[in-house]
């Protein structure tokens, strides 16, 4: 066999196999873990189960409160999973999945100071445990806890934002995380 022959054949045997690589892929895919087998959720109201007498702050003497942010928390789940649309919100009853949830800490935290020892940045983080249900066996799916959404926020200057704004980013955040998790399964 002539040496153009052979390494004519070479080529022909590495771009088959790189065509055949190709069309197989690695298995990657954007589509939901859990859409095929589950295609309806509901979402229980989160409890609230910040415990405002135990620690304290290193800014404030004492655990701070934010009224209804759990469901300001439970709205935003269900807001997110209705525009993600992989698992459809729907009544307990009919519902092939369930995630429970509870609120353990609402955390705003100093992270930069001005020079005269004024807070110039927080970050907040909000903090839950979750629990994905099949409601027809009602069995377990997964658990987590301490699962944290968060955001940061500037007191002053250009990049200033008032706390409001900055608490509903974090539960953005969180939601947001809260669905990736269940339609994933990463």
């Amino acid at each position: 066999m002539s040496y153009f022959r052979r390494k004519r054949s070479m080529i022909a045997a590495a771009i088959s196999a790189f065509l055949v690589l190709g069309i197989a892929g690695c298995g990657y895919t954007t589509r939901s873990m859990i859409a095929g087998k589950y295609r309806t959720i509901y979402v229980t109201p989160f409890i609230n189960k910040i415990d405002i007498t135990s620690d304290v702050y290193t800014s404030n003497r004492y655990k701070i409160y934010r009224p209804l942010i759990e469901s300001d928390v439970t709205r935003a789940v269900v807001n997110k999973y209705l525009f993600d649309g992989n698992l459809k919100p729907t009544d307990k009853d009919w519902a092939d999945v369930v995630l429970k949830g509870e609120l353990i800490s609402f955390n705003p935290d100093p992270v930069r100071y001005t020079d005269n020892d004024n807070v110039a940045e927080y970050r907040i983080n909000i903090v839950v445990n979750i629990s994905l249900w099949d409601n027809r066996n009602n069995k377990l799916i997964w658990q987590e806890n301490g699962f944290t959404g968060d955001s940061t926020y500037f007191t002053s200057g250009q990049f200033a934002q008032s706390e409001d704004s900055a608490v509903t980013n974090a539960i953005n955040d969180l939601a947001r995380r809260i669905v990736e998790r269940t339609v994933e399964q990463w």
